[in-house]
């Protein structure tokens, strides 16, 4: 009979960290994965013919050549520079096992053309998103928010960051529709509107966490790792192993024992694994997870930049529900050969979003539309399920599917969450280095 702390269901990147941050904190640590490869629905797929096989697409056509050169994530999402994960990801010091690259380029759409996000004072003098006028006062803002610290009232101008709401900030800076769309959807990363209403404080740490992250690289404010995604769970294992933990991939869970209500061993493969608490995705407790929504993405093989991007080979684009009269943004994620992701010349770009008709594939159109021509496309729609209960009474921690954005922040948020509910303290670490290792720009 085997005894653990802590037994960890899938290698998707949230099971990975939270497994790592508990074998850094002594515990002993059991992962168990049913698939034959690390990272669960955030897996990524080499070579190229595993993707066509695993949509039931024929292909790749003859011109695609050197499968083995593409590396494919499922659900591709940028780092922030100086963003939770990041800081995760140097506290565990899995940082040790990647690299990151800069991405080229932020971008926002608006009225039918795509944009480059203005987020410094530079970048405000030359953007074609505002006039004149407009840019004077997005400069006051950016001004405000970056010499803003709770701490010193004397910086808070009299806004009070808990009752102010972030539409009322904006008003008091005089900012107009468009310069509110792309400060609230391309900078401070809100995915729909409902934060107009909140407390400005959260919009202030947003755009002030876009600026700081940008201005570590210039180019933009996202890292992405070099030969994607999938690099990061392997990271992980690596790091558990270090200290003692246990990894079986391939091994199907025949059943969660309990006791009482309470988690109390899992049995796999004829061999029954104790342990005092259990972490999982979705997958291997559909009992205990309820769908709350559906997130479309749709994987399209390039081989031309997108248009309006300055040719870059990677860059991030959001379309602002507002301006396709939607109530929740479409993402794109653009990545290539630069980040040996495809073959020369060859790029990924996915589009996602959350599911908000019957026809989920007619809401991306305008998206779809921004990448043509396209070679290839893969589409999937995926339920999104939210644990049923916190997990304190029976043990059992479950993971939330990954939502349609393109950036980290709702699932560091989901971590941080979990954490604190397995341990009952906080996620605390110092702040981050500088990352890129070989990123254009150093």
């Amino acid at each position: 009979m085997q005894e653990y702390d802590v037994i960890v269901l899938g290698t998707g990147i949230k099971e990975c960290v939270l497994s790592g941050l508990m074998s850094l904190s002594g515990k002993k640590v059991l992962h168990i994965d049913k698939n034959s490869y690390h990272g669960g629905e955030s897996t990524s797929i080499s070579p190229l013919e595993e993707l066509y096989r695993r949509f039931k697409v024929p292909g790749p056509p003859k011109s695609i050549r050197r499968g083995k050169e593409w590396n494919v994530d499922l659900v591709p999402k940028f780092f922030l520079a100086t963003g939770q994960l990041v800081q995760i990801l140097v506290h565990t010091e899995v940082t040790r096992y990647l690299d990151f690259k800069v991405v080229e380029g932020s971008y926002v759409f608006k009225a039918g053309k795509v944009h480059k996000v203005p987020a410094s004072e530079e970048d405000a003098q030359s953007s074609d998103l505002m006039g004149m006028f407009d840019k004077r006062r997005f400069k006051k803002l950016l001004h405000f928010v970056l010499n803003f610290d709770i701490r010193n009232p004397r910086t808070h101008q009299d806004v009070d960051p808990e009752k102010t709401t972030s539409r009322e900030l904006f008003t008091r800076f005089d900012l107009g529709q468009d310069v509110i769309e792309f400060t609230g959807h391309a900078i401070a990363l809100h995915s729909d509107e409902s934060y107009l209403d909140r407390p400005c404080l959260e919009t202030i740490n947003r755009i002030r966490l876009y600026c700081e992250s940008l201005s570590r690289h210039h180019l933009s404010p996202y890292l992405y790792p070099l030969y994607g995604l999938g690099e990061l769970p392997q990271g992980f294992a690596r790091l558990s192993a270090e200290y003692g933990g246990t990894f079986l991939l391939n091994k199907p869970v025949d059943e969660i024992v309990m006791d009482n209500g309470k988690v109390k061993a899992v049995k796999s493969d004829g061999k029954i694994f104790h342990c005092k608490q259990l972490i999982c995705d979705p997958s291997y407790v559909p009992n205990r997870v309820r769908k709350v929504g559906r997130v479309i993405r749709v994987i399209c093989l390039l081989n031309h930049p997108v248009k309006n991007t300055h040719e870059a080979s990677s860059c991030q684009i959001i379309i602002p529900q507002t301006q396709l009269s939607r109530k929740s943004d479409i993402y794109i994620c653009v990545v290539s050969y630069s980040h040996s992701l495809a073959s020369d010349g060859m790029y990924i770009a996915t589009v996602s979003t959350t599911v908000e008709t019957n026809n989920p594939e007619k809401e991306v159109e305008p998206a779809l539309e921004l990448l043509e021509p396209i070679m290839q496309k893969f589409v999937s729609i995926t339920n999104l399920l939210v644990p049923n209960e916190d997990g304190r009474k029976s043990q059992i921690f479950v993971s939330r599917s990954y939502d349609a954005t393109n950036h980290f922040d709702s699932e560091c948020e989901d971590i941080k969450d979990m954490y604190r509910r397995i341990t009952g303290t906080e996620l605390c670490f110092g702040r981050p280095r500088n990352l890129s290792h070989n990123s254009d720009d150093d």
